[in-house]
């Protein structure tokens, strides 16, 4: 009950951001040209800060054997949504199909999942939310680009480890081994810039409630989607959790970022493939809306 009460403060915050940021774009405050450059900023500097500075804490062999134990179990989940993506949209047309695969394999754990873990757990629950989302990230520019487009091997690569959230993660481990101590200066800016990722993210996705009208997001297809993205995936994901007989923050953590919405890249993807970037745009929106409301009760049965 008192992880549930504190996602819910949580959720109610983050709509406080959310209605923000839909105000500022009525207002013209952020336009489409200042949406981009605050994912940009989003994207390459305050969420790979945020990830870099979970991990100030000493390896000991406790952290290193929960540490595989969630990357296999973040690898998992990311072979279920892709496999379960391959199966559940057949019956849609093709440029539908893909995104709908694609929102389901690739879901918003960085932009909206870290800051929701962090806010129950702590720097700890984010360390571990950092290692958890290493597979999606890996399925995002590769599986999830196939679903658009064929890209090479080596293009993929480059994707995957010019990522600043990836080449936080490393950087961060090289820390740990190395036990490199950072300059008190050094360390306070770097997680005070990795603490505006939150609000920043949020007045993002308000953003896009503009241009969504809500008989829009009430699609066929898009609640189906939303069943799949945000109730049964995370509940398969705790039912294997609770098998194994996970640590609770484990499985907190798995459960919280399983359970996140669509990944805004699908409507950033549709836009560069010219696939339908306004059903991908109310897939993220739905999804996001709906994500505040089953986030909190997923919690409720870990």
């Amino acid at each position: 009950m008192d992880n549930f009460l504190k996602m819910l403060n949580t959720q109610l915050i983050l709509i406080i951001y959310l209605a923000v940021g839909f105000y500022c774009a009525r207002k013209g405050i952020i336009d489409t040209h200042a949406k981009q450059k605050l994912t940009d900023l989003i994207l390459k500097i305050t969420l790979p800060c945020m990830i870099f500075a979970s991990f100030n804490k000493a390896l000991t062999p406790e952290i290193l054997r929960q540490t595989a134990l969630i990357f296999a179990v973040a690898m998992g989940i990311t072979i279920l949504s892709y496999l379960g993506g391959r199966v559940l949209y057949n019956r849609f047309p093709s440029d539908k199909k893909s995104i709908l695969q694609y929102t389901t394999l690739v879901n918003n754990s960085g932009f909206l999942g870290m800051p929701m873990v962090s806010s129950v757990y702590g720097a700890d629950g984010l360390f571990y939310a950092s290692i958890f989302i290493i597979p999606n990230r890996i399925a995002m520019w590769t599986a999830g680009i196939s679903l658009f487009s064929s890209s090479s091997f080596k293009e993929s690569c480059r994707n995957i480890f010019l990522n600043p959230c990836i080449i936080a993660v490393f950087l961060g481990m090289g820390r740990q081994l190395l036990e490199l101590p950072l300059p008190g200066f050094l360390e306070t800016a770097v997680s005070t810039m990795g603490d505006t990722t939150t609000p920043l993210s949020m007045f993002i996705i308000g953003t896009m409630l503009v241009d969504v009208s809500l008989t829009s997001m009430v699609e066929p297809s898009i609640l189906y989607l939303s069943f799949i993205r945000l109730i049964a995936l995370p509940l398969a994901a705790l039912a294997v959790l609770k098998l194994m007989d996970m640590p609770s923050m484990l499985t907190g953590v798995s459960m919280i970022l399983t359970g996140m919405p669509a990944g805004s890249t699908a409507v950033l993807l549709s836009v560069k493939y010219g696939v339908d970037a306004d059903f991908a745009s109310r897939c993220v929106v739905t999804t996001t809306l709906i994500s505040l409301v089953t986030v909190p009760l997923l919690m409720l049965l870990i």
